[in-house]
């Protein structure tokens, strides 16, 4: 029995084109439910929107989660972003359904919050001159995943003043196709309502530690923190390596994509991700 494994939850960005069709057959009601919900097929508009990408990633990932050998036991998991709310599903905290009924007034809050703001990434940047950019151009550090990937959020109006302080400092910002300034002040209009939904969910004491990558440590106030989350930094460098610290030894990425393996590389050399569900597409 494995005992030393952490589970990793990818969040948004991380869909491949299969990942519908393995929902699909392994977790139809899952599929059903989340159709219903969200009003249409996620999966089919997972590219327009954070509202459809959101419950889409999340059906992906809860199904990779349950196609786990049953003699894989957690010690610990965590979520990058939206994917806090897949990993507290499978830790028991929430049940599936209201994680999901969660995701989807999510992904269509954070789609309302803000129509100006959108994402930059710095290459090669550390923290300070991420910091030094987002400064200089009014934007947030809104992800720090891995040495040399962070990324800044805020109004897009601001991105020509960060490329060219990104420039001074010999760094590369890459405008990222995202309708949203994701983890900043610009969320602050989803927080009210989803502390709403959250205060009505049922929680339930967790099977494994879940981390939270808001804090990097493990979750002790679930409803504020996953509110909070929406308007504080993805602090995934961090988490990854509490995770580590923790005992986990051995790491499987449950979710669509490969996303999270390669952060991990980054984050602590000679780390090995195993993608099961990648390998199910390609098998």
């Amino acid at each position: 029995m494995t005992t030393d494994t952490a589970i990793l939850f990818p969040g948004q960005g991380s869909q491949t084109p299969e990942m519908r069709d393995l929902v699909a057959q392994r977790c139809p009601e899952l599929l059903e439910r989340c159709v219903d919900l969200v009003g249409e097929d996620p999966f089919a508009r997972v590219e327009e929107s954070t509202r459809f990408q959101q419950p889409a990633i999340f059906c992906a990932s809860i199904t990779g989660f349950r196609s786990l050998p049953d003699d894989v036991e957690p010690c610990a998991a965590a979520g990058h972003s939206l994917g806090e709310l897949a990993a507290l599903a499978a830790a028991g905290v929430l049940s599936t359904e209201a994680a999901l009924e969660l995701v989807v007034l999510r992904g269509r809050l954070m789609a309302e919050a803000d129509d100006r703001g959108s994402m930059l990434a710095l290459v090669g940047a550390d923290a300070a001159e991420a910091q030094q950019v987002a400064d200089a151009a009014d934007l947030t550090v809104a992800n720090d995943n891995a040495p040399g990937q962070l990324v800044l959020a805020g109004d897009r109006a601001n991105f020509d003043r960060a490329e060219a302080e990104a420039e001074a400092l010999g760094r590369r910002a890459i405008r990222l196709p995202v309708a949203g300034a994701f983890h900043s002040p610009s969320m602050e209009p989803a927080v009210a309502p989803f502390r709403a939904a959250l205060d009505e969910a049922d929680l339930h004491e967790p099977r494994f530690t879940v981390f939270s990558c808001a804090s990097a440590q493990p979750f002790t106030d679930v409803r504020e923190e996953l509110v909070q989350a929406l308007v504080r930094p993805v602090r995934w460098r961090e988490t990854f390596t509490a995770l580590h610290e923790h005992g986990a030894t051995r790491f499987i990425e449950v979710g669509p994509g490969k996303v999270l393996a390669r952060l991990a590389k980054r984050i602590v050399p000679g780390t090995t991700v195993e993608s099961p569900l990648q390998s199910a597409v390609h098998a």
